[in-house]
């Protein structure tokens, strides 16, 4: 029962924010949220006593074919749901010192979505999975057709295709699983034990894998995100980079590596190979980039490639630091998208170049804004700083010369975020007659609970060690 609520919660607040208007949607799309995440809390408290056992809830849904709906709990799991619940409220309150047109549509599909991103981390059989999977893209096509930016209906159609394609792909995967499994079932536990021959394994691998490379995205599946993250509002941007492409990540683990491990061991090096290229490809073109919002998506594509290659190395250390990253980029992605509507809400312009002096305006600001820069950088202390660590030493042991590749993400990394602050907060102002207005109430607590959980993740990681261990037990020698 405590599955279904994780799902009911926001399924019920998104329907009750359509009937809402104005400033009301928004109020009650935040105490949803902030309710969504004291369950959650809860949640993980029971998990830690009781295992998964209280989130045990199957469903059938047809005898012919079997589908099921099967919802449980283990630790990446809980991971991926206190990520998302954590993060909703943030996004929400992010929006509160702008005016939104038709908010209750606005607010109940973000609401909709965290009902279905909350399906796809706790769904356990392929069947639940897809349909939360393919639902969740609904929400946010919606958001960035209607509130995003110039050019959006070529861009949001560009990614819903991409998604689309991938998702196709991923569903024929999971039909010829079912097809010949012995049990025809699609449920986790069965797959894991499907005896599927390596030579099948093989081409398998790359119609799930192609779904989880463009959701992340790796290279050279990546080419819907920059455009897609620019246009889109910011308060979608927050959600597309910091839970969604989460899906992609989480499910190299979840379904990629159980259920091909033949598969997954054959193409290893090439998928390590091609997450290595997005970091450097993708660091390379952040450093050009001159749209900020552009910048922070190349920032992301560089680094989820590193969480990528650690999943790909099959090691414990690389898939427990890639955990441990996919939290941290989850909170400081949010973060940075937020400081950079900030900038672009307060200056009018978008671009690296030709503003200058906030700091000397916005104090504030400019030191919370630095914060998330160092996390991002990996500053030891930080919460960017652990998970990197463990994905470079884990890429480390897989090959001595894909390391050094994946390492300039270090030395890139601060090249391109340092110099984006230095010419947007540092200096004199370039901008004639510059008002910037500093911190309001709303943006200084969005501001301040990241920092505190930058700071909180980077000294103190052993929460997320505890919670993901013993399944990551499961799933390496």
């Amino acid at each position: 029962m405590l599955s279904l609520l994780l799902l009911l919660i926001p399924l019920t607040f998104s329907i009750v924010i359509w009937f809402t208007k104005g400033m009301v949607s928004r109020a009650a799309a935040l105490v949803g949220t902030i309710i969504q995440l004291a369950f959650t809390a809860y949640c993980y408290n029971v998990f830690l006593e009781a295992g998964n056992k209280p989130f045990e809830y199957i469903y059938q849904m047809a005898v012919k074919p079997n589908l099921v709906f099967h919802f449980s709990m283990d630790g990446i799991s809980m991971l991926m749901v206190l990520l998302t619940n954590l993060l909703l409220p943030l996004i929400v309150l992010a929006g509160f010192s702008r005016y939104t047109d038709k908010a209750n549509v606005f607010y109940s599909l973000m609401l909709l979505m965290q009902m279905a991103l909350n399906g796809v981390f706790i769904s356990f059989d392929a069947f639940g999975y897809y349909i939360f999977w393919e639902l969740a893209l609904i929400p946010i096509y919606f958001i960035a057709f209607i509130w995003g930016g110039q050019d959006r209906a070529a861009v949001t159609l560009k990614f819903f295709i991409y998604t689309l394609a991938g998702s196709l792909l991923m569903l024929f995967g999971f039909i010829y699983l079912y097809t010949y499994s012995p049990q025809n079932s699609l449920d986790w536990e069965v797959l894991r034990a499907n005896p599927i021959c390596s030579c099948e394994q093989g081409w398998i691998f790359w119609m799930l894998f192609a779904a989880f490379a463009i959701k992340i995205p790796i290279v050279p599946f990546h080419t819907w995100q920059p455009d897609t993250y620019k246009t889109a509002p910011t308060q979608g941007t927050m959600l597309l980079s910091g839970i969604m492409l989460k899906m992609g990540t989480y499910s190299l683990i979840r379904w990629l590596l159980p259920i091909v491990p033949d598969g997954f061991k054959e193409w290893q090096y090439v998928a390590i190979t091609l997450s290595v290229i997005g970091v450097v490809y993708a660091s390379v073109i952040a450093i050009m980039q001159r749209d900020i919002k552009k910048l922070l998506a190349y920032s992301s594509i560089a680094h989820v490639g590193l969480i990528s290659a650690g999943v790909f190395t099959m090691s414990r250390v690389g898939l427990q630091g890639s955990l441990v990253q996919m939290f941290a980029h989850g909170v400081n992605v949010v973060g940075l998208f937020f400081c950079a509507d900030i900038i672009m809400n307060r200056t009018g312009s978008n671009q690296v170049e030709g503003i200058g002096g906030i700091r000397k305006i916005a104090p504030r600001f400019a030191g919370w804004f630095l914060v998330i820069v160092l996390a991002s950088v990996a500053l030891p202390l930080t919460n960017g700083f652990v998970g990197e660590f463990m994905l470079l030493y884990s890429v480390y042991g897989y090959n001595t010369w894909l390391s050094l590749f994946a390492g300039l993400t270090i030395i890139l990394g601060a090249v391109y975020m340092f110099r984006m602050y230095q010419k947007v907060v540092l200096g004199e102002p370039m901008l004639e007659n510059m008002q910037f207005e500093d911190l309001k109430w709303n943006e200084q607590l969005v501001l301040g609970i990241i920092g505190i959980l930058i700071f909180a993740l980077g000294v103190y990681p052993e929460p997320i060690f505890e919670l993901t261990e013993p399944v990551l037990k499961t799933l390496t020698p």
